[in-house]
């Protein structure tokens, strides 16, 4: 290999030009959520993003959806909510609205009622120092407010796959 080859090559990926990256369209699932969450919001804040994972929770072999919404309306000290949404014909719905939540959020290897147990991080409003926060199927929903009771401090370790790493990025809501 001649070294003007090598010395070419780090030029090429120091200044950044390496080879692009194709750029991937968002999928239908990924559209249809968009929507869904475009007629959810009231549309008075232009500024709110999202971040969302797919995720079969029930083992159905269907994905539900985990949203993280952030945003001037949605959020406060205490965090900004997590939506829980399950599929509608080719849209969704939402199966549960959870408050005052906080990344990194995981999908628990733990069931409850054949449902995975969900991991969300709870601090601020109050809250110090911060906890993550198990939140339980009870045959119908998830909890609502992790911060109370049914949800419970997660008090020994349990393995899971973080779904919703931190609050980095997100996808705006509008263009």
């Amino acid at each position: 290999m001649s070294r003007a080859w090598i010395t070419s090559s780090a030029f090429l990926i120091a200044t950044g030009f390496t080879q692009a990256q194709p750029v991937v369209p968002p999928s239908s699932v990924e559209l249809s959520l968009k929507k869904f969450l475009q007629n959810y919001d009231d549309g008075d804040d232009k500024t709110t993003r999202y971040l969302s994972a797919f995720v079969d929770l029930d083992g159905d072999g269907k994905n539900e959806a985990i949203v993280y919404l952030m945003g001037g309306p949605w959020c406060g000290s205490g965090g900004c909510p997590t939506l829980i949404l399950v599929r509608n014909g080719v849209g969704w719905k939402i199966l549960k609205y959870i408050t005052i939540t906080g990344p990194p959020i995981r999908v628990l290897s733990s069931t409850s009622h054949g449902w995975h147990d969900i991991g969300v991080w709870v601090q601020g409003g109050g809250i110090q120092p911060g906890y993550e926060a198990v939140l339980s199927f009870d045959r119908k929903t998830y909890p609502g407010n992790p911060s109370v009771s049914p949800a419970r401090r997660l008090g020994r370790k349990i393995g899971g796959e973080i779904v919703i790493p931190s609050i980095e990025g997100g996808t705006p809501l509008y263009p």
